[in-house]
């Protein structure tokens, strides 16, 4: 049975207006006030539509509005840009020096730079919206503001969606005209003084300048204040040297931070872990990292074991892993029960979140991935590399281990948990009593893949002292880490 309304059950406009009036006809006047405030405090529904499942180039028009004759670039860009990053492109392409704050809208929702979610603005960060989610038809449209004094408004107009070429780069400029404004000129009027001042040409040459010397000076005319120049090539040198994509979520940790000076720090990082250079692990490099899990699935064999009532290995196992695996002078104690002996605890942890090991029914197996790479060190490496940092639904613990990753990657040696610490400050965790988070509790936060790189021999030296040196394999694995974690 339906509605009343429309054919598919859904109230009309009348019906609607008719409830509304109905309910606020029981409301005291204070009620009544209190509401018709609140609709109009409520945002606007978003826009915006789902991802693309495939990445297409986009075709379009910028037009820098009220300029005459049109300033224009046209681009061809990738569906899958984040509007920060579209940002940069629509700085390069118009010659800006981002020295200013910026903003995109829809018409509908606002979407903030970093400064203005700091200024707790309302809108969406910019980071998290991507491109193919407000263009996707033929003559949508986007609105970019850059300089809000100057007020330089630009259109961006879907004109095509065209399929993408394999190894296209992800933007290019491909025509467009005019030159563009500099910095602090006063917006289009004063761009377009500045033109006919400069263009001895221009049919308003002589008033031009004229009006500039009343308002600004004919030093700052003839000081060399002038257009930038519209040279394609320019533009794609600018275009080909922004920062290329980065894997998720890795990009997400990028784009967390929001502080410029900070994200900045976090992409000098991303950077010196050259996470675009392939990997190279040969095989007995990885048998030396893996032989841990490698000696836990043999351990575990094709009965498996029987747990303990309360779910953890027998002494007997336990007493093997630590002696076998050289691993007794990592804890104290007797090293007989696996709740005690942290070292053994978290191999079996970790072998049961990287898919090697499964509990059922009291008994401790070998799964069938396991049981596949166990005997094929190179592949038993890059799974493990592919799961780190482990799952986790804590977003810091995420955080604090790509971190951790990246700094390893990088190279770094000494404190790594203050290099965690910094980044997860930059992003804004804090204690719970408002104060930062300090190289300590950094490193228990990033312990589960500081727990994984332990194991695999890929760091050495003493964490609690602030002297750790990544081992040449750690650097390769964490560099795979970082390529290829989902």
């Amino acid at each position: 049975m339906q509605r009343p309304g429309t054919p598919n059950g859904q109230p009309d406009d009348a019906e609607l207006l008719r409830q509304f009036q109905a309910v606020l006809a029981g409301m005291d006047p204070g009620d009544e006030q209190e509401i018709l405030q609140q609709l109009l405090n409520a945002p606007a529904p978003s826009q915006r539509r789902e991802r693309r499942a495939d990445v297409v180039t986009y075709r379009v028009r910028v037009d820098l509005l009220e300029t005459q004759p049109p300033l224009w670039r046209r681009l061809e860009i990738t569906s899958d840009m984040f509007l920060d990053e579209l940002h940069e492109v629509l700085q390069a392409a118009f010659g800006w020096t981002d020295s200013h704050l910026h903003r995109f809208t829809d018409g509908v929702e606002q979407f903030l730079c970093p400064f203005e979610m700091e200024e707790r603005e309302v809108g969406t960060p910019e980071h998290e919206v991507r491109l193919d989610e407000v263009l996707v038809e033929p003559g949508d449209t986007l609105l970019y503001i850059y300089d809000f004094g100057d007020d330089w408004q630009h259109e961006v107009r879907l004109e095509a969606v065209l399929p993408r070429d394999e190894g296209a780069p992800r933007a290019v400029c491909t025509t467009g005209r005019r030159p563009g404004p500099p910095e602090d000129c006063g917006g289009v009027g004063g761009y377009e003084l500045l033109v006919a001042g400069t263009d001895p040409a221009h049919p308003d040459h002589t008033a031009a300048r004229a009006e500039f010397d009343r308002v600004y000076g004919l030093d700052v005319l003839d000081g060399g204040l002038a257009p930038t120049p519209f040279v394609i090539d320019e533009i794609n040198v600018a275009l080909a040297a922004l920062p290329g994509p980065l894997p998720e979520p890795l990009a997400s940790l990028v784009r967390a931070v929001l502080d410029p000076e900070e994200q900045a720090r976090v992409r000098a990082l991303v950077d010196a872990a050259s996470i675009d250079q392939p990997t190279a692990i040969d095989a007995e490099t990885a048998a030396w990292m893996v032989r841990p899990f490698t000696w836990l699935l043999d351990r575990v064999g094709e009965d498996g074991i029987t747990l303990t009532g309360a779910g953890f290995l027998p002494p007997v196992h336990v007493e093997a892993a630590m002696t076998e695996l050289g691993m007794a002078d990592e804890w104290i104690g007797k090293h007989n029960r696996e709740a005690q002996t942290i070292p053994v605890l978290e191999l079996r942890e970790t072998a049961q979140k990287m898919g090697l090991l499964r509990k059922n029914r009291g008994r401790l197996l070998v799964t069938a991935t396991g049981h596949k790479l166990r005997t094929d060190p190179v592949a038993l490496w890059r799974h493990i590399a592919a799961r780190v940092p482990p799952k986790s639904s804590d977003p810091g613990e995420i955080q604090a281990g790509l971190t951790l990753l990246l700094a390893v990657a990088a190279g770094k040696t000494g404190d790594l948990d203050a290099i965690v610490a910094w980044t997860l400050h930059a992003i804004g965790w804090v204690c719970t009593d408002g104060e930062p988070i300090d190289s300590g509790l950094a490193g228990r936060i990033a312990q589960p893949t500081e727990a994984v790189l332990r194991r695999l021999g890929a760091l050495t030296g003493e964490f609690y002292r602030g002297d750790v040196r990544p081992w040449p394999g750690g650097i390769e694995f964490a560099r795979e880490a970082l390529r290829t974690t989902a």
